[in-house]
């Protein structure tokens, strides 16, 4: 399998420690390698006539939402943290796992939120899914499940590079969202909203849960859920760690031990690890 992005990275930086490559040759390849990954992100997600992916983000919200003023939009995505953080205090959902349903059901923010995350603007991390999606391609995934899909943009990643994609979320309107996205786009997909539906057993390759667990009332059960859905010797993809953050108080697993001993108990052994740049991790349910 080639090497993938945080791997070649690490190998790099082991030449600089040796000697044999500079720190500015590092960094300079290092950000050619990100803008590599950038580039299939943004080519996945930008609207027909955009090749800046901040534009195309906002523009896209406009047509979803029907206002026509990009800077009504764009303040909208660039405060969404703080009304984020407004709704959940608001609510005060705590550990309530219906009151969380509801939260993750009614927010608006929610959807700023994550569409300007995606616009990469702040933070890079979303560019695993490109890690994930080149590991995929090498082990010979097909079936795709984004579980805690969000809006949707990784699964239009994986859409895009010929993936059967399936999305599944707790909330009702992230999956309104999502269909609304693919069919701007004419991708196909099947969609689960997890308060009224099971996962298929046995269905996929792989399962991406990113950036996900933090947000889960039932972490630990959630770990079955998806062993189950994985076919044997399918692969699992999040991360499965989160530092305290108040700024985003929707991150209410404190402790991520108990579902990383459920994964061991499962026999879902750890496959590989980001240990560069954002600390994913991958595991492999037992199998052919």
């Amino acid at each position: 399998m080639a090497r993938l992005l945080p791997d070649e990275l690490k190998e790099l930086w082991r030449a600089v420690e040796e000697g044999t490559l500079t720190p500015e040759a590092f960094q300079e390849r290092q950000e050619s390698l990100l803008e590599g990954h950038s580039r299939l992100w943004a080519e996945a997600l930008l609207l027909p006539g955009y090749e800046n992916l901040p534009a195309s983000i906002v523009a896209e919200l406009c047509r979803y939402t029907g206002i026509n003023d990009e800077g009504i939009i764009l303040r909208r995505c660039t405060e969404a943290l703080g009304d984020l953080k407004g709704e959940w205090n608001a609510g005060d959902p705590g550990a309530d796992p219906k009151a969380i349903e509801r939260f993750y059901d009614q927010s608006r923010a929610m959807i700023y939120d994550l569409m300007w995350w995606h616009a990469l603007v702040d933070d890079n991390s979303p560019l695993s899914y490109v890690v994930a999606m080149e590991l995929a391609k090498a082990k010979g995934c097909r079936d795709l499940l984004d579980f805690g899909a969000g809006v949707g943009s990784g699964a239009i990643l994986f859409a895009r590079s010929g993936f059967n994609v399936t999305i599944a979320d707790i909330s009702s309107t992230m999956l309104e969202v999502c269909r609304w996205r693919r069919g701007i786009r004419n991708l196909p997909a099947t969609y689960i909203d997890l308060k009224e539906s099971a996962l298929p057993e046995g269905a996929f390759d792989m399962v991406c849960a990113m950036d996900v667990f933090e947000h889960l009332a039932d972490p630990v059960g959630t770990v079955d859920t998806l062993w189950r859905a994985l076919k044997p010797g399918g692969f699992l993809y999040g991360r499965f760690h989160a530092e305290r953050d108040e700024d985003r108080p929707l991150h209410t697993v404190r402790d991520f031990q108990p579902t990383l001993d459920r994964l061991e108990e499962l026999g879902l052994r750890e496959f590989w690890r980001d240990e560069w740049l954002w600390g994913h991790q991958v595991f492999r349910k037992a199998g052919p």
